[in-house]
């Protein structure tokens, strides 16, 4: 980024609320069904029908509130967002506009080592569009309207932040914070969570924003960071060059990693909202705002708080193991069973998130079990395996299911420990290598890890390695 210029970036992130049902009729919101298959006639406009409020999906947006520090409105109402496109069956997106149910909230997140809030304007409820599907090339297009009507909420962050980089860490913040409530699945890959991000830059100093643009069709937090990343720098070369930003919508391509002029930014009065007729507004009382914050989870921040204060865990671990909800209950449960902290945390944010990786599966889907672990950590304490062989047993537990007393027996596994067959053996590597061992005796210590492997080598990596590397000192002299 030039360093003449800052950017001023916004998110309107959509999360799809996790209900059985779409916000203002019966219809499944089941994901991957056949084309219009999860429709009725409420969700697809038909003349003379009334929608009527999923109550859950009410409750979520407040609990999302709630966990976003927003004040909750006692008053609320839907409007009618008028436009016209193809998916879009009744001609008009039922949302919200001038009374929203949450306002004036914030989250906090960690760039580079330094905490930052930024403000959330509102969270607001409406009714998702169809899809479009343009495929075979063809002069036709399809509409699919299984998505028509189902919960989402609009989350409106302040313009309070800087870079792609804060964009992102807000968007999984966001993310986490949803997954730990229960609202939403975060699931991008199939629009359960999107962003539009709002982006204009302006001269260093100068308090006015600048133009903005409005970039839309962004599915993953590296796109994210990337479409936000490319806009900045159009922007930043037009103004350089001495022209204009035009206020307009862009879509993001992620194959060509570049943004697209789509149309002209719209306006509020474009869309001529009205409240919406065929709904009541919406009178929250107090006493079920206090029942709902009395439901809440532990949620990220605390649990990160906790974790630190509770387990001694360095700032670096507790972040990742409260990053998902899922994660930090297979931690604690691991605790519970006997591991310690830090040993069950090293493994799960190595190797277990290694083997998850390479399958594309979450702790969810881990067919390991926090018992299995610590059962293999006890066999690392009392001696029965080393921490090298610990690796191939772990991943043997991984892939069969199998305890790891068992995959010790199998594979033959146990470590020696047996002071008279590990003498034997450094006895025999220091003959074979005199040449070695006169360097070694005339200063060369580094020499002492070459004794130590050929040892690990010629007992299969089964030696006590404390106990070799004591014989070997006291040998060697």
């Amino acid at each position: 980024m030039s360093g003449k210029y800052e950017a001023v970036i916004g998110l309107e992130v959509h999360a799809q609320m996790s209900t059985d049902t779409k916000i203002f009729c019966g219809c499944s919101t089941k994901f991957g069904s056949g084309p219009n298959t999860q429709t009725c006639q409420v969700c697809i406009g038909m003349p003379g029908v009334l929608p009527v409020l999923n109550k859950k999906a009410f409750e979520f947006s407040i609990k999302t509130g709630l966990a976003t520090n927003c004040k909750i409105s006692p008053y609320s109402r839907f409007a009618r967002k008028n436009y016209f496109y193809p998916d879009l069956p009744k001609g008009y997106q039922i949302s919200q506009y001038e009374l929203p149910i949450c306002e004036h909230g914030h989250v906090e997140i960690v760039v580079d080592g330094e905490v930052k809030r930024i403000g959330i304007t509102r969270i607001h409820m409406e009714e998702d569009a169809g899809k479009n599907i343009h495929e075979g090339g063809g002069p036709y297009s399809f509409v699919d309207l299984n998505r028509t009507g189902v919960p989402l909420m609009e989350i409106v962050s302040e313009p309070d932040i800087r870079s792609p980089k804060e964009a992102a860490e807000y968007m999984k913040k966001l993310r986490t914070i949803l997954r730990y409530l229960g609202v939403c699945d975060g699931n991008m890959e199939q629009g359960s969570l999107r962003c539009d991000a709002n982006v204009s830059v302006r001269p260093i100093g100068q308090k006015e924003f600048g133009i903005r643009a409005e970039l839309k069709n962004i599915n993953s937090f590296r796109f994210v960071e990337k479409a936000i990343e490319y806009e900045i720098k159009r922007q930043i070369k037009i103004l350089e060059e001495g022209g204009k930003v035009m206020q307009e919508t862009r879509l993001w391509d992620s194959a060509a990693g570049v943004t697209h002029s789509m149309r002209s930014k719209e306006e509020a009065h474009d869309y001529r909202y009205f409240p919406e007729p065929d709904l009541v507004p919406m009178v929250v009382s107090g006493q079920w705002v206090d029942e709902i914050k009395s439901s809440l989870p532990e949620l990220p921040d605390a649990k990160r708080e906790r974790f630190v204060s509770d387990y001694g865990l360095p700032e670096y671990d507790a972040d990742f193991l409260t990053s998902e909800k899922a994660v930090a209950t297979w931690f604690e449960e691991a605790f519970k069973l006997g591991g310690q902290p830090k040993a069950v945390s090293n493994w799960m944010m190595g190797d277990l998130t290694r083997l998850l990786n390479e399958e594309n599966k979450g702790i969810e889907e881990c067919t390991l079990k926090p018992i299995q672990l610590v059962e293999m950590l006890k066999l690392i304490d009392n001696g029965t395996i080393s921490g090298k062989t610990a690796k191939t047993v772990f991943e043997e537990m991984y892939k069969t299911g199998k305890d790891a007393d068992a995959v010790v027996k199998e594979k033959g596994l146990v470590q020696i420990s047996d002071s008279g067959a590990i003498e034997k053996a450094v006895d025999e590597i220091i003959s074979k290598n005199s040449k070695e061992v006169e360097r070694f005796k005339a200063g060369d210590e580094k020499l002492l890890g070459f004794f130590v492997g050929q040892i690990m080598k010629a007992t299969k990596g089964k030696a006590n390695p404390q106990m070799v590397n004591e014989l070997l000192k006291k040998k060697l002299g």
